[in-house]
């Protein structure tokens, strides 16, 4: 019988407020803070507690949005850097000699044996 994972219960919203507080914010976001979602009774706890957890958790998304809009940014311009300097690279040099394929080569190397009297292997 297969076992279904169960989330892992989150802090309190007093705790959550008090992580926030602390500036501990590893330990908040551990604890759920994104999950967090006002409820009716939020406000008695603490007046402050539902605004300052859902700002945080505003700003956070903020955060994370910025930072991947910049390492997007990053990959872009390192891609058009790249392809500029590919454009600015010279081309790469032409044999002026064109290989002989085997067997011409071959028949050539026995030519030229045979006009200068030496034996062919």
């Amino acid at each position: 019988m297969s076992r279904i994972a169960m989330p892992t219960p989150s802090a309190s919203p007093r705790q959550l407020l008090q992580y926030v507080l602390d500036d501990d914010i590893d330990a908040a976001l551990d604890a759920g803070l994104m999950d967090y979602v006002a409820q009716p009774g939020d406000a008695a706890l603490d007046p402050r507690l539902p605004q300052l957890l859902q700002d945080t958790q505003r700003r956070l998304r903020d955060a994370w949005a910025a930072r991947e809009r910049h390492r997007a940014r990053a990959a872009r311009l390192a891609r058009r850097a790249a392809e500029r300097e590919a454009r600015r690279a010279p081309p790469p040099a032409v044999n002026t000699k064109p290989a002989l394929p085997p067997a011409a080569a071959a028949i050539l190397a026995r030519a030229k044996a045979r006009a200068t009297g030496k034996p062919s292997a």
